[in-house]
């Protein structure tokens, strides 16, 4: 079993919950960087990210599952670093429940276009990045 770095302190938690965004980069298949703004929750001491399948995020883990994480506001930097999981299907309820809770009844199952299916990002957190200091 893999050790994980503990949660946050409350204020960082408290970020977490209330910030809408995260910045995702992920890595090519030239290895160059991928960086996007997704929606996200935080649930289980994981981030969980939604997507198109077809999405390059998902395409980009699938081959290279290291990813990084970044909270918006570049003056208290809050980056994560871990290696994600892609579930096709089989959505934790408690997860697609805590989508809609934080973006208004928001279905992260329903696909964006007919015949798109739907994928999730899971992302451990293998280390926190925060106001330089890892931990």
């Amino acid at each position: 079993m893999i050790d994980r770095p503990p949660p946050p302190d409350p204020a960082v938690r408290d970020r977490i919950e209330r910030e809408l965004n995260v910045w995702l980069c992920t890595l090519r298949p030239d290895g160059s960087p991928h960086v996007t703004p997704v929606w996200f929750v935080f649930l289980r001491h994981r981030w969980w990210i939604g997507a198109d399948g077809g999405a390059v995020k998902v395409r980009n883990v699938r081959a290279d599952p290291r990813v990084s994480l970044a909270l918006e506001d570049g003056r208290a930097p809050v980056v994560a670093e871990g290696e994600a999981l892609v579930h096709d299907g089989g959505f934790p309820a408690d997860v697609v429940a805590a989508f809609a809770a934080k973006y208004d009844g928001w279905d992260v199952t329903a696909p964006y276009r007919p015949g798109a299916g739907r994928a999730l990002l899971e992302v451990p957190v293998r280390r926190w990045l925060l106001a330089g200091k890892a931990q």
